[in-house]
């Protein structure tokens, strides 16, 4: 029996195509004649895509990360079907015996036959022979099998009972007693393929005396025994590990190898990473070979432009924004982190647009980042505002305030930061200077420093309120000091800081007193006014901004006596928030407390009461002590756009703290010490924040409306 050496394809090697669509491989196969006598052997041979991936190059403006979500489907079995891994390239009958037959000796190409061969740009080739309309009409002649066996590629059963399976159960119209056509056939040489189990399969027809019986002869692929992952630098192996871990001792699938693949691009795709899986090997021996590739940043640079996107010359320093990119030369490209980077240097205040297009450089293998940045026309200007202060609670204006500030915003070009405010109001005055750094150059822990100079005058009422003849008390302060906050942690923000502050206390027209009407002390030295120098310790957590968020705020003022007259105490407070959404509904759960040691100032106790404390109660009328609690609940609900429904109940306590204040000034007023409040209001939103107006009872039914802009403190 002559052998068609050659004809069958054996490889023990699988790569994964380009993501470049190329023709399908399509059977072209054609037989001259199937009325042979003898033996008749039917041979097919698989041609298979090897290219390689230039990952980059291929993928646009921002190509990787759209070719990845374009590609999130990408499957072994998809090339199956559009582009064959194995296509049956090859198909030629022979005859048992030399002349017999048609009594012609050329092998496949006597009796016709055509090929197509898929090789680097020559894709869909075909070469057909010169009878090729008679072989087109023998493809789909029907011949009669008796009998269907799978066997391996010498002849002999397999030995894996499980393999036999899969490939039997793979056969769909290939049964003992049936007529099929080429293409019949072809199509269930496909499926065996398909089943991921088998690296090659070879369909041959002997004529005998019971029939002609159909051979699926079959090589499997090799039993997994290792691997191998190269260029895989950000990927963890652990994950690699865990994806082959049970495939170990058990034949290679394809199918399965497929879901690895897609796993490990899908990791990378989650991450905004451009990496990918960009070939795999099936290596004598079993070892399984990975070739990852990842974009690693070339480059970055920066181009200023105006807002018709014309190139112009920035006056922000290039290192001042370079330092705020968490993106640097060498690292894996990540489409998330670089949207941090651009929301980062949008909160600099100094920028109206910014935008980052990656794209391939050198072997295509790594990628450069141009930065396009619209400044801001002018980083200065003057500005105004409103508001309201908590400690006013009577009045035609009763709590409003006016703002006027001159600003910068980008000093020398360093996003530094000159504010000079003015705030008025019906009895409140703050003028504040301020000069902030948001990142000490030099430092890498990203450091801010703030200078603070600022002349006040608050209401006296919160602690010291209801004076005869409606007589006004106020607090004058003189502060300066310096701050330095950083990052500490993800979410977590930390402050340190200097404070000297003089105060005391003032009548209306403006002069110093050290008693109020009620013979209470308004100074804890005795004189006219405080010295104190405080160090100041804050650490504050945000989870997020949205509804479902949680907030936590540590503060600690220490006093420093140095000089005998300056005021020695420790203040600590906390606050602290936290939300979570149930159907429609949004609950808030609010705590907040402090506490005083030493000897301080009496003005400087805790207030309770009022719209951001214990609602239906006004500004500090539930109690002033060195110590305190508030607690509050709220469900808010939507409503028409815009416009939501709350429902709260608030509770405060001084803890029985209020006498141990100096000159119990709560006592004097018959303030309770502790209180409750609940109601309902409605909230609309707005640029400055949620616009809150509210109507509560206190516990003695006495009820108020407050109005407020922004969350509950």
């Amino acid at each position: 029996m002559r052998q068609d050496d050659g004809i069958r394809y054996v490889s023990s090697s699988l790569k994964l195509p380009d993501f470049a669509t190329h023709s399908d491989c399509r059977s072209q196969s054609i037989v001259s004649s199937l009325g042979l006598p003898g033996k008749l052997n039917v041979k097919f041979n698989f041609d298979f895509f090897q290219h390689s991936i230039n990952f980059i190059s291929k993928f646009g403006n921002q190509p990787f990360f759209r070719r990845l979500k374009n590609d999130r489907g990408f499957r072994v079995n998809r090339f199956l079907k559009n582009q064959p891994l194995f296509c049956s390239a090859s198909l030629s009958l022979v005859d048992s015996e030399p002349g017999q037959g048609t009594g012609k000796s050329n092998r496949g190409s006597e009796f016709g036959g055509s090929s197509v061969h898929n090789s680097g740009d020559d894709i869909g080739v075909v070469t057909q022979p010169k009878n090729v309309g008679r072989s087109r009409g023998a493809e789909e002649e029907r011949v009669l099998i008796s009998e269907v066996l799978v066997r391996n590629k010498d002849g002999e059963e397999l030995e894996s009972k499980e393999l036999l399976s899969e490939a039997v159960n793979a056969l769909k119209v290939s049964r003992a007693n049936s007529a099929l056509t080429v293409k019949e056939v072809q199509e269930d040489v496909r499926r065996i393929i398909a089943s991921g189990y088998f690296m090659s399969c070879m369909p041959v027809a002997v004529d005998t005396r019971d029939g002609i019986q159909l051979i699926f002869q079959v090589e499997p692929n090799q039993e997994f025994r290792g691997l191998v992952c190269e260029g895989a630098n950000v990927l963890p192996m652990k994950f690699i590990e865990d994806s082959f871990r049970d495939g170990y001792g058990k034949v290679v699938n394809i199918k399965r190898l497929d879901e690895v693949i897609s796993s490990i691009n899908n990791w990378y795709m989650d991450r905004g990473l451009f990496g990918m899986v960009s070939g795999a090997e099936i290596l004598s021996g079993g070892i399984v070979k990975l070739q990852v590739s990842e974009a690693e940043v070339n480059n970055i640079s920066l181009h200023f432009r105006d807002k018709t996107g014309e190139p112009t010359v920035g006056k922000t320093r290039p290192e001042t924004i370079l330092r705020q990119l968490t993106t640097k030369k060498g690292q894996v490209y990540s489409m998330i982190q670089g949207k941090r980077d651009v929301d980062t240097v949008l909160a600099m205040g100094i920028m109206d647009d910014v935008s980052i297009i990656p794209q391939p450089a050198g072997d295509g293998t790594k990628v450069d980042l141009t930065m396009n940045l619209v400044e801001r026309k002018s980083g200065g200007g003057i500005s105004g505002g409103g508001g309201i202060s908590s400690g006013i609670t009577s009045g035609p204006l009763a709590g409003l305030i006016g703002s006027i500030a001159i600003y910068h915003k980008n000093l020398f070009g360093r996003n530094q930061k000159l504010n000079l405010s003015l705030e008025r109001g019906q009895i409140d005055s703050i003028f504040r200077l301020n000069y902030t750094d948001p990142w000490i150059e030099g430092d890498d822990k990203r450091t801010s420093r703030t200078f603070t100079v600022q002349n006040s005058r608050t209401p006296g009422t919160l602690v010291h309120g209801n004076q005869p003849n409606a007589s006004s008390l106020t607090i004058r302060r003189i502060m300066s000091g310096i701050d330095f906050s950083r990052p500490i942690r993800p979410k977590w923000n930390g402050t340190v800081g200097l404070l000297f502050q003089r105060a005391g206390a003032q009548d209306d027209k403006g002069n110093p007193i050290i008693r109020d009407f009620f013979g209470s002390p308004l100074t804890a030295s005795g004189n006219a006014f405080d010295d104190m120098l405080l160090a100041k310790l804050e650490t504050v957590y945000t989870s997020s901004i949205d509804q479902g968020s949680s907030m936590f705020v540590f503060n600690m003022d220490q006093g420093i006596p140095v000089s005998p007259g300056w005021l020695a105490f420790n203040r600590i407070s906390a606050r602290a928030r936290h939300g979570f959404v149930v159907g429609p509904a949004c609950f808030h759960l609010c705590l907040s407390g402090g506490h005083f040691s030493g000897k301080f100032p009496p003005y400087e106790a805790f207030p309770i009461g009022g719209t951001n404390s214990v609602r239906g109660y006004e500004e500090g009328a539930v109690g002033s002590g060195r110590s305190y609690v508030v607690g509050c609940g709220e469900m808010s609900f939507p409503l028409i756009g815009a416009v939501e429904g709350v429902i709260f109940a608030d509770y405060g306590t001084d803890l029985g703290s209020g006498s141990t204040v100096p000159g119990d000034p709560a006592g004097a007023r018959n303030k309770p010490g502790s209180g409750y409040g609940y109601g309902l209001g409605i909230r609309v939103g707005s640029p400055l924040g949620p616009l809150r107006l509210e109507y509560a009872f206190n516990d003695q039914r006495i009820g108020r409306f407050h109005f407020g802009i922004g969350l509950r403190n």
